[in-house]
């Protein structure tokens, strides 16, 4: 798509939608919050962390790119899985550009090759190459996977409106992604306040971020079996303004009653920690301090039972 010349009224203003895909781990959410410029989307070294869309909102005098962060694409083996992969293909369907990561320090494979053939299949939305992770690559490598990378699109039938490598941790190259993004978005006045960073209920955030520090312990015990609901979140009466207090009550979820120890750990150390982490990071993104309430339930096999996944928000 060119760049339509401005009018003589001034620059145009762009605004529109892009979306990060690539396999689980591909470092999509470390890049989605990188160019926010604030935790947006929740990152774990576990695969399959996100599985809501978490717009985050890049916001610029000529241009306003939201960001669409969706779930890893895979061969689903669970009905949660299945229903992870309709939220992302309804996604590509609807976004202006779409962004695919692939990781510079891994060769590609099937998983990548996989989303590429699905990618070719959606004809008009532009598609941009993002090789990330580039701080872990010495510059020969990364050279290599740049040209793996535009071979992988022409076997495909299609070209790569752009290929850009990135380091999201170092801050590398991630304005100059955002300057290439935005050419390839409409023209049109922007679609969020100035100020907003996401449109995610704050509820699903403070999930999320629960949810992250659950999953930090538990790397290869728990990967997907955790789940959780914040029940309520309300202001503790008869505070004093100046002293506000702000109560959330949440039920973390697992699969099976084995896993319960595992979560909570002896004598309830591992979760009174996962309390104490999502604590500090709620209060940071709400800006109030907060006391926060956590219990550890059971959800009996909860990925493959719609009725659950439907109760657990999927």
């Amino acid at each position: 798509m060119s760049a339509r010349t401005p009018s003589a009224a001034g620059p145009t203003h762009r605004s529109g939608f892009a979306c990060f895909v690539g396999r689980p781990n591909a470092g999509k959410s470390t890049l989605t919050n990188a160019l926010v410029g604030q935790k947006v989307a929740i990152t774990s070294n576990r695969p399959q962390t996100t599985r809501h869309t978490v717009r985050g909102i890049v916001h610029r005098p000529e241009a306003q790119l939201v960001l669409v962060d969706t779930p890893g694409l895979h061969k689903p083996r669970t009905l949660l899985g299945e229903r992870l992969n309709d939220v992302v293909r309804s996604t590509w369907a609807e976004v202006d550009v779409i962004g695919f990561c692939l990781p510079a320090d891994q060769k590609l494979g099937p998983g990548d090759t996989f989303i590429a053939r699905e990618l070719a299949g959606v004809r008009k939305t532009p598609k941009v190459a993002v090789v990330t992770k580039t701080d872990l690559v010495d510059s020969k490598t990364l050279a290599h996977q740049l040209l793996a990378v535009d071979k992988l699109g022409r076997d495909l039938g299609f070209e790569w409106a752009e290929i850009v490598p990135v380091s999201a941790v170092a801050g590398e190259q991630v304005g100059l992604l955002a300057d290439l993004l935005v050419p390839l978005l409409p023209e049109g006045p922007a679609l969020y306040p100035e100020g907003d960073l996401t449109d995610e209920p704050e509820q699903i955030m403070v999930a999320e971020l629960i949810r992250e520090a659950a999953l930090e312990g538990v790397r290869d015990e728990l990967p997907h079996s955790i789940a959780v609901v914040v029940e309520e979140m309300l202001p503790r009466e008869g505070r004093p303004a100046d002293r506000p207090l702000l109560d959330i009550h949440a039920n973390l979820y697992i699969e099976r009653p084995s896993q319960k120890g595992i979560i909570i750990g002896p004598k309830g150390a591992r979760l009174k920690e996962v309390g104490v982490k999502s604590r500090h990071q709620i209060e940071a993104l709400l800006g109030t301090p907060v006391f926060l309430d956590l219990h550890v339930k059971v959800a009996k096999d909860w990925q493959r039972d719609p009725k659950q996944l439907r109760k657990l928000g999927f």
